[in-house]
């Protein structure tokens, strides 16, 4: 039997899957480590993690899940790799780490990006870029430049969290196109790399990887990276991407009007089209998906709520819970609306979808006679379900057609509450698929760009398990979701008038 290995490098954890490079049935999925990775916030609203760490535990979990599976290594044919998107790298000449990576939550650099939005206009970035510059790679790169100078003079190479890991295991330094989209570094109407903004922020433009392509090889594994992983030398990497395109890929979202939802540590709707243009370039993001060629530009319209998953998390933490099931099981004894209970879930960053403001993590309308550990857990379920639906509106006002929505089976759409709440808000169902993006980034790693279509077809009819359906009487979600709204509003107002 042969296998393709998937990498999903997240902030939380490293996952690894085995897959059958035959079938692409699912064969193992393992988690390094055990706890959740440590992020270092060394200022409020900064979040960093040290890549080494990232690389130590992707080398324990390959060696474990060898181990586990009885797997002879030469069986091992090809690897593919996800990793947590807009993080930022830099190394030296001599390809060392300069400094410890500033990943996706981290807001330090959305100042520059809207300085850079005003200064550039929105005829430019608008047309080309499809976003405004942002809280993106790009400027945090920008940001080291003007904050660290002692460490941006010495940069050779910068890239994402996805291109260093690919370089740890074949030595050779780039990127891809999607990669740089999501970094603000991709002009999409050039069909080149954006140097124009790296002109605008003062970067060289030899500081930025050569591209490879998807779906075919990337560089083959070294005999350094074998031994620390347990991988045979010279099988190659043949794709990477950041992880909410590869969750779609995994979803099985890759034409027009599929929509990608997923409820992680923050949680995403990603809905991919063939557009050529957008009016919404400050609340939601447009990637360059990962079957974009320059020739067939499918786009991935990318909404994230930064406290998601995060938030019924740390409420897990603080009630002194062991698992999710158990806080479900108590949020059910509860009707809709948390009698009350509001809860706004903006605790990990600035918001891109609230035009970066941080209005921070929020229960209101607390009543200390009334409401208990049940009401906690369902008003944060709803409070993250209702950001979906909000996000939802933002996205068909910018004129996107939605004909598909799915979700893997796990993280908060193991929650009915969850499920039912968005499914209903929409009025759309959402198709459940038992995946997850390092068994995605394992399948992409088998497969070719010409055959995607027998791909589609084939997940399909393996990962497919169920389908959550619009509540026929949807007064009480909306409801709930009407005084949300009005929360989040008046939320925002007074943090404006604080500005």
């Amino acid at each position: 039997m042969n296998y393709t290995l998937g990498y999903d490098i997240g902030s939380s954890s490293v996952k690894i899957a085995l897959v059958d490079a035959d079938t692409n049935k699912k064969i193992s999925v393992i988690t390094e480590p055990k706890e959740e990775m440590p992020i270092t916030a060394k200022q409020a609203n900064w979040a960093e993690q040290d890549p080494e760490m990232w690389w130590k535990y992707l080398c324990v979990g390959t060696q474990r899940i060898i181990k586990e599976n009885g797997v002879t290594p030469n069986q091992i044919k090809a690897v593919g790799i996800s990793y947590q998107m807009h993080g930022l790298v830099v190394l030296d000449r001599n390809k060392a780490l300069l400094r410890d990576s500033i990943i996706w939550c981290d807001s330090r650099a959305v100042a520059i990006g809207e300085k850079a939005a005003e200064e550039i206009g929105e005829a430019q970035f608008g047309s080309h870029l499809f976003n405004a510059p942002g809280n993106f790679t790009a400027s945090k790169l920008k940001w080291v430049k003007e904050n660290e100078p002692h460490i941006y003079e010495k940069i050779a190479y910068y890239m994402l969290p996805g291109d260093y890991i690919a370089f740890r295991l074949t030595g050779e330094i780039a990127t891809t196109i999607n990669g740089l989209s999501e970094g603000m570094l991709w002009d999409f109407k050039e069909k080149k790399v954006a140097n124009w903004l790296l002109d605008y922020y003062g970067i060289e433009n030899s500081l930025t990887p050569p591209c490879v392509n998807n779906f075919e090889n990337q560089g083959l594994v070294t005999s350094q990276a074998a031994s620390q992983t347990g991988l045979p030398v010279g099988i190659p990497i043949r794709y990477r991407a950041g992880d909410q395109p590869n969750n779609a890929l995994a979803l099985n979202i890759l034409k027009p009007g599929e929509v990608a939802a997923t409820g992680g540590t923050s949680g995403v709707l990603f809905a991919v089209s063939d557009r050529n243009s957008s009016k919404e370039y400050y609340r939601v993001n447009h990637f360059a998906h990962v079957n974009y060629t320059p020739d067939q530009s499918y786009i991935g319209t990318l909404l994230c709520v930064n406290g998601a998953g995060i938030q019924y998390s740390w409420l897990r933490k603080m009630a002194n819970h062991t698992d999710f099931n158990a806080m479900n099981t108590l949020a059910e004894k509860v009707s809709i609306g948390s009698d009350g209970l509001i809860n706004l879930p903006f605790g990990n960053g600035a918001e891109r979808m609230l035009y970066n403001k941080t209005p921070g993590a929020l229960f209101s309308n607390l009543n200390l006679n009334q409401h208990q550990q049940g009401h906690l857990f369902r008003a944060a379920l709803e409070g993250i379900a209702f950001s979906f639906a909000y996000g939802m509106e933002i996205m068909q006002e910018d004129e996107l057609a939605i004909h598909v929505i799915r979700a893997g089976n796990d993280n908060l759409f193991r929650s009915e509450i969850f499920a039912n709440t968005v499914a209903s808000l929409i009025g759309q169902p959402i198709e459940i698929y038992n995946t997850t993006g390092a068994v995605g980034a394992a399948r992409a790693a088998g497969i070719s760009f010409e055959g995607l279509e027998d791909y589609r077809q084939q997940i399909s009819s393996i990962d497919r398990v169920s389908e959550v359906l619009p509540q026929k009487d949807t007064d009480a979600y909306q409801m709930a979701y009407q005084n949300w709204k009005a929360e989040l509003k008046y939320k925002l107002n007074n943090l404006k008038d604080k500005l």
